[in-house]
């Protein structure tokens, strides 16, 4: 990112005018790529009741004056649009703003733009594919390079681009691929599991990452059970999770789950998260009980995704940070 300058210099946008006018561009093909494919668009609050467990992303806090309980940003519209789904809504699909705290570099911005949508009855392949054929008509010209598409387990990818196993190799194995990247271990006893889990994190975010999808796009499927956040386990091989991510150029663009139906099962991680989090002095972040009310009363069986508006953009443009596709980053709001 770059260096700010003195005050009151830095009113000019980020983004150039040809810039602004391929963000306007993308914004109607994907409202065309999901009508015609009759898909609601839905708009859902920005400021929530809850904020997210997960230790990963950090919810931010909104003040909405002395009598008002805590209300949060939210990380993402998937707990609503989960609720919308519960309620009968059909399939559905929303572009809006996020706002995650703690994420500031040439990739991330504190507020950014994420396409959310859901297809009921839709495997993770038919996911993929519907992913795919998306980020395709966004990159627009840009498309032929992304024509090549590969499909690789998360096991397929370690084993390619760092010859450990991730399902099988030992903590000693993973502590020894992490020490050319100047790894440290946080101070205080970490649980085997979560050691494990970071170490993976760090080898798929520094080493594998970087190399998926270079002049095309790469799906990588299959994460281990512990990453499995809001998605299924896999029932022929419950090590694994039912989750995908998309790569482009070196980048993440999307993230995809086959949906958690079961409340008892997310109630489950939801406390998981919290004790995680007691562990690593992070907030506490109270469970969201109407997420876990709408999938009591019966979410249906579907697959759904969040892609990155933002990083697509810069694929189609050839940026190299996200504040050249975005007016005003966080530190010029």
């Amino acid at each position: 990112m770059s260096a700010p300058g003195p005050p009151g210099s830095d009113w000019r946008p980020t983004a150039t005018r040809e810039r602004l006018q391929l963000r306007a561009a993308a914004l109607r093909g994907v409202r065309a790529f999901f009508e015609a494919r009759g898909v609601l668009e839905v708009d859902t609050p920005i400021v929530v009741n809850a904020g997210v467990t997960d230790v990963h992303i950090h919810s931010v806090g909104v003040d909405l004056g002395s009598d008002s309980p805590p209300r949060f940003l939210h990380t993402s519209p998937e707990y609503a649009m989960k609720r919308l789904l519960a309620a009968g809504s059909g399939d559905i699909w929303q572009c809006c703003h996020v706002a995650r705290g703690f994420e500031a570099s040439r990739l991330h911005n504190s507020e950014f733009t994420l396409i959310e949508w859901y297809r009921q009855g839709f495997s993770l392949d038919d996911l993929m594919d519907e992913t795919a054929a998306l980020v395709r008509a966004v990159l627009g010209p840009r498309a032929a390079t992304a024509h090549r598409e590969e499909r690789l387990s998360y096991r397929e990818a370690f084993l390619r681009h760092t010859g450990l196993d991730p399902l099988a190799a030992s903590e000693a194995q993973l502590l020894a691929a992490v020490q050319p990247l100047g790894y440290r271990p946080r101070p205080g006893a970490m649980p085997a599991a979560q050691l494990r889990d970071e170490l993976l994190e760090l080898l798929m975010a520094a080493v594998i990452g970087p190399r998926l999808g270079a002049g095309g796009l790469t799906f990588i499927h299959g994460y281990p059970a512990s990453q499995a956040a809001l998605a299924r386990l896999d029932p022929a091989d419950p090590r694994t999770a039912r989750r995908f991510e998309l790569y482009g150029g070196g980048i993440e663009l999307a993230n995809g789950f086959h949906e958690l139906a079961s409340a008892g099962e997310q109630r489950a991680r939801f406390l998981a998260d919290a004790a995680e989090r007691r562990r690593q002095g992070l907030p506490a972040i109270a469970a969201d009980e109407r997420l876990l009310a709408a999938l009591e009363s019966g979410l249906p069986d579907c697959a759904g995704v969040a892609v990155g508006f933002d990083r697509m953009l810069m694929l189609a443009c050839g940026a190299r940070e996200i504040s050249e596709v975005l007016a005003f980053p966080t530190e010029r709001a």
